[in-house]
């Protein structure tokens, strides 16, 4: 299961970076993603990141401010987060995901709590 690293606290305006090593088979031929869950909401996809690293998406909230990128000689995937806001709070998550379905695919770690003050 991917293991994900990188969370803490930090003020709002801060930087964080992320990163989840996931030392599975086909890491080199999955898109990956992070995702958060944030109190009282639904897991949501953050961004995702191509097999080759060539191309990325990010979600609309995180637009601007958030960078995903991969090693994949490493299985690493990592999630730089910019002018960080108290919306941001949540417990991120990394997996393997398919686009066509919206859907991750593997299993779930731990993930790592990020909590932005005001």
């Amino acid at each position: 299961q991917p293991v994900e690293s990188g969370g803490g606290l930090v003020q709002a305006g801060g930087s964080l970076r992320l990163s989840c090593t996931n030392d599975i088979p086909t890491f080199d031929y999955n898109t990956m993603a992070w995702f958060r869950q944030s109190p009282g909401k639904e897991r949501e996809l953050v961004a995702f990141i191509n097999a080759s690293g060539g191309a990325t998406e990010y979600a609309e909230s995180v637009k601007g401010r958030v960078t995903i990128s991969r090693d994949n000689a490493k299985k690493t995937v990592a999630l730089q987060i910019n002018n960080l806001k108290p919306d941001d709070t949540g417990v991120y998550y990394c997996n393997s995901y398919r686009v066509n379905s919206g859907r991750a695919t593997g299993s779930w770690g731990q993930g790592t709590q990020v909590t932005v003050s005001s």
